[in-house]
């Protein structure tokens, strides 16, 4: 199947909240992810919302990573996207999830761009992994 790109939108859940906040390890997390996806990075920018939180986003020659963090929740959501076929975007999100201590992840992976006839559409699927009493259960919903 040609498609343009490849785009994950990941629920993470019962994150560590020191992790969370860190606007410094946040950024050092997603330039790191997109090095584990083969990606070139261009520019990275961040903010640390009062009394917490954080976003930011890490712009690579091939599209993006973006990440909202809720450290009193124990939850991040994490949007990443990447064009062409000499990246690997699941490992970046693996590399973010478990640098997150992530215990619950619902990832929707979305094929971009695929090409029928004279327009786009898409194809997506969704899983989520759940880690309990360090059973690690996965489902394809």
């Amino acid at each position: 199947m040609n498609t343009i790109g490849r785009h994950f939108i990941v629920e993470a859940s019962r994150c560590n909240p020191d992790v969370l906040n860190d606007i410094d390890r946040i950024e050092s997390i997603l330039v790191e992810a997109a090095r584990q996806a083969n990606a070139t990075v261009v520019t990275s920018t961040f903010h640390h919302f009062y009394p917490q939180g954080v976003s930011g986003v890490v712009v690579v020659s091939e599209s993006h990573l973006a990440i909202h963090t809720w450290p009193e929740k124990g939850y991040a959501a994490l949007d990443i996207y990447t064009c062409g076929d000499t990246t690997d975007p699941q490992k970046a999100v693996d590399y973010v999830v478990n640098s997150l201590g992530a215990k619950e992840v619902v990832e929707t992976f979305v094929l971009r761009g695929v090409e029928q006839s004279d327009a786009f559409t898409h194809v997506m699927t969704t899983s989520q992994e759940r880690e309990d009493e360090g059973e690690k259960l996965a489902v394809v919903l």
